[in-house]
C-alpha cells in the first residue's frame, strides 16, 4: 500500500469538508422547507379562518309573468324591506336589473313603475335608483326584475377543506402533535359573520349612549341619606308561578 503524500491527505480532507457542507445544505433547505410550511398554517382558528369586513350586495328579484302588470302582495312587501334596509346599510345606488325584448317585457315595464313609486314613497330619492336594461342570454329563462344594492357585510371562509387526512397518517404531523385540523372552526366563524347584525361591532365598539340623568340622581340622593339604592318593582311578585296544586 502506497502511503498518502501530504499534497494527498490535503486534497482527502477537502473532498470529505466539501461533501460534509453539501450534506449540511441539503438538510437546512429541507428543514427550512418544513418550517415554511408549518408556519403558513396558524395553529389559531381566528387567524386560520379570519372573519373579513368587505362591502358585498344584497339583491332581491322580482319574477314578473307574461300578462300580469304590477306586483303581489309578497312582492311589494320584498320591495318595501329592501328600501328600509338600504337605508339603513346601503353604501350606494339602488341597481336595478329590469329585461327587454322579451315576452313580459311589457308587463315588466308596468311593475317597475310600481316599484319606483314605491322606493320614492319609502325615501329613497331619484338618484339613488339605477335602471339597467337587460336581455337573457337563454331564452327559456324567465325574465325578472333584479334590484340590488352594496353593503358592507362580514364573511369569513370558505370551509370544508381537508389539506390533511383527520387519521393517523405519517404525513398528517397535526395528529401526532395533537393541534386541530385545517376546518377546525371555520363553520364558527362562518356562522358569527352571518349572525352580527353591524359588521363594524367585529373591529370597534360602538359609542357609549348619553346616562339616564333622572335614575342616576335618583340612585345618588339615596346613597346621600344611606337608603337602598335597588329599584323596586311593585309588580314583580305578579311574574311568579301559581302555587296551585302544590
Amino acid at each position: 500500500m502506497t502511503a498518502q503524500t501530504p499534497v494527498d491527505r490535503k486534497r482527502a480532507a477537502l473532498r470529505t469538508a466539501g461533501a460534509l457542507v453539501g450534506l449540511a445544505l441539503a438538510l437546512g433547505a429541507c428543514t427550512h422547507t418544513d418550517d415554511a410550511l408549518t408556519a403558513s398554517v396558524p395553529d389559531d382558528y381566528r387567524l386560520r379562518h379570519p372573519i373579513v369586513v368587505q362591502e358585498a350586495d344584497r339583491s332581491v328579484v322580482i319574477f314578473i309573468g307574461h300578462a300580469r302588470g304590477g306586483l303581489s302582495a309578497s312582492q311589494r312587501a320584498d320591495v318595501m324591506g329592501l328600501a328600509q334596509t338600504w337605508l339603513a346599510e346601503g353604501t350606494g345606488a339602488i341597481t336595478a336589473d329590469v329585461p327587454i325584448d322579451t315576452p313580459n317585457a311589457k308587463a315588466a315595464a308596468d311593475s317597475f313603475r310600481e316599484i319606483q313609486a314605491m322606493l320614492s314613497a319609502a325615501g329613497v330619492p331619484p338618484r339613488g335608483i339605477v335602471v339597467h336594461q337587460y336581455h337573457p342570454e337563454d331564452p327559456r329563462q324567465m325574465a325578472a326584475i333584479r334590484l340590488n344594492y352594496p353593503k358592507i357585510s362580514a364573511v369569513a371562509g370558505p370551509c370544508g377543506l381537508w389539506p390533511e387526512d383527520l387519521g393517523s397518517s405519517i404525513k398528517n404531523k397535526s395528529y401526532f402533535e395533537n393541534k386541530s385540523y385545517y376546518n377546525f372552526g371555520c363553520a364558527y366563524q362562518r356562522n358569527m359573520a352571518a349572525m352580527v347584525d353591524n359588521p363594524s361591532d367585529l373591529v370597534q365598539p360602538r359609542s357609549e349612549t348619553p346616562p339616564y340623568t333622572t335614575r342616576r340622581s335618583e340612585a345618588f340622593e339615596k346613597y346621600r341619606r344611606g337608603a337602598p339604592t335597588a329599584t323596586v318593582y311593585p309588580d314583580g311578585e305578579k311574574a311568579k308561578l301559581s302555587d296551585t296544586g302544590k
